[in-house]
């Protein structure tokens, strides 16, 4: 495959950098991933834009040059036309369980259970339900701030009240001596 580096990158960036396939980023992954046909060249595949995923080494291994020959043959998502919700529902373990027959297929073809992306996807959970503790504490913190500042106002009111009252008592005091 002879891509100019414009495509390529243009290709990279519209994948913000990640398998397009199971979501590992190029910071996972330690360095840049792959530029693979979704349609393969074999197959009658053109080095179109549309045509043309950013994926893992792994994802890009295990798809190969599938593509269906026969009606009958499984399709294989594609995450350039449909959401990965569309045929796959991610489970709390860390798993997928596919939802449609595409989902089906691509998750045995591409192995997007296996034990190292199930783990990256229960980190991925662990650190978003962290992101998500973090944010609510800080809207606690400034719902307690905001408290405090009301709370001080009440008592600057309540003793600017209290010297009030105070004078009252005086003035009182004074006139019925």
């Amino acid at each position: 495959m002879t891509l100019s580096a414009r495509l390529w990158e243009r290709v990279r960036q519209r994948a913000a950098f990640a398998c397009e396939y199971c979501g590992i980023t190029e910071t996972d992954a330690g360095g840049l991933l792959t530029v693979d046909h979704f349609q393969p060249q074999v197959r009658g595949g053109a080095d179109d834009p549309t045509n043309l995923l950013y994926c893992c080494h792994r994802c890009n291994l295990y798809k190969a040059d599938y593509w269906p020959t026969q009606p009958t043959d499984p399709n294989l998502w594609n995450p350039r036309e449909e959401t990965v919700e569309t045929h796959l529902l991610p489970l709390t373990n860390g798993t997928l369980y596919p939802i449609t027959p595409t989902g089906t297929f691509t998750l045995r073809r591409l192995r997007l259970n296996r034990p190292a992306l199930t783990a990256h996807r229960l980190f991925r959970q662990s650190r978003a339900e962290e992101r998500r503790l973090l944010e609510r504490y800080r809207e606690v913190v400034n719902l307690l701030e905001q408290l405090n500042r009301q709370q001080a106002a009440l008592l600057e009111e309540h003793r600017a009240l209290l010297e009030e009252q105070r004078t009252v008592l005086r003035l009182l005091l004074q006139t019925g001596e």
